[in-house]
């Protein structure tokens, strides 16, 4: 892609239940991140069978995803936050290396 520089950062996607999405996304706003996207309203099938999305009367029992990029020296002190919460309750982290073009718009 001619004109564009890419920049490496590491994208953490972060699945646990609507209910806890504040707890979730003070760590992230605590350990420094510029921001993040939410998605909501998950479905899909693992360990515990297949889980729902979008349940009608209560946004809180839904499985959310919290998409973050960081730079690495980020994601150690990020996961050590969320550890205590997830040897007690359900969710997953997902990390993969991704390549960003503007990095300025992941710095805080």
């Amino acid at each position: 892609m001619k004109n564009l520089n890419f920049s490496p950062l590491k994208k953490l996607e972060i699945i646990l239940e609507g209910a806890y999405q504040e707890f979730a996304t003070d760590l992230l706003d605590r350990a420094g991140v510029s921001g993040y996207t939410i998605v909501n309203n998950l479905s899909g099938k693992g360990r515990h069978g297949f889980h729902e999305g979008h349940l009608m009367f209560n946004e809180e029992a839904v499985l959310i995803m919290i998409i973050v990029a960081v730079p690495e020296e980020l994601v150690k002190p990020i996961l050590e936050g969320y550890a205590p919460f997830f040897s007690e309750h359900t969710g997953v982290v997902f990390i993969s290396d991704i390549q960003v073009t503007r990095l300025v718009k992941f710095k805080s």
